[in-house]
C-alpha cells in the first residue's frame, strides 16, 4: 500500500513536469534557482524564496519549488556542515565544528524550525558563515545545473515536437 502511494506520487510529479510547455530557459532558470535557494541556510523559506525569485527573474515556478527540493533530509547535514565550513574559512573563523553538535541533533529529530532557531541562536558570526558558505556552494551547483538542464529541456522539447501530429490533418 505505502509502495502504490510512493510510486502513484513520483508518478504523479513525472507527468507534471513533462507536461511543462515553458520555455527551455525559464524551466532551466527556475530549476538553479530553487538549487540555488535549497544550498542556502533559509530552510523553512527555501521553496517561498525561490518562487519569488522565479517571479522577478521570470522563471518557472514549479521548476524552480522542485529544485529546492536538493536540501532533503539525505543532503541536509552535508549542504549545512559545507556551508558552515565554507563560509568560516572564508571569514577566517574557527571552524572547529562545536557549533555543528545542536545543529546536527536539530537535522536528526527533523524539527525544521529548531534548525533556523539554531542557526540564528548562534550569533552574527555564525549566521553570516552559513549564509556565505550557503550562497557560494549555491553557485556553484546553481551555474552548472542551469546550463546541463537547458539542454536537456531543449532536447526535450525537440523531441516532444517531433512527436507532434500536424494540425491540418495531414500526415
Amino acid at each position: 500500500m505505502i509502495k502504490n502511494f510512493f510510486h502513484r506520487r513520483f508518478r504523479y510529479i513525472y507527468l507534471r513536469l513533462i507536461r511543462l510547455r515553458n520555455q527551455p530557459h525559464e524551466l532551466a532558470l527556475g530549476m538553479a534557482i530553487g538549487i540555488f535557494m535549497g544550498m542556502t541556510p533559509t530552510i523553512p523559506f527555501h521553496i517561498v524564496v525561490a518562487l519569488a525569485l522565479a517571479l522577478v527573474f521570470k522563471a518557472s515556478k514549479i521548476t524552480a519549488a522542485v529544485g529546492t527540493w536538493v536540501c532533503n533530509p539525505l543532503t541536509i547535514y552535508p549542504i549545512y556542515k559545507y556551508s558552515y565550513k565554507i563560509g568560516s574559512l572564508i571569514l577566517g573563523f574557527d571552524n572547529n565544528g562545536k557549533f555543528l553538535t545542536p545543529l546536527v541533533e536539530a537535522i536528526n529529530n527533523v524539527r525544521l524550525l529548531d534548525i533556523a532557531t539554531t542557526i540564528l541562536g548562534a550569533g552574527g558570526r555564525v549566521v553570516s558563515a552559513f549564509l556565505l558558505g550557503g550562497m557560494l556552494l549555491g553557485t556553484i551547483f546553481s551555474v552548472p545545473s542551469y546550463f546541463l538542464l537547458f539542454y536537456c529541456f531543449r532536447g526535450f522539447d525537440l523531441w516532444r515536437k517531433s512527436r507532434e501530429r500536424p494540425k491540418n490533418g495531414v500526415f
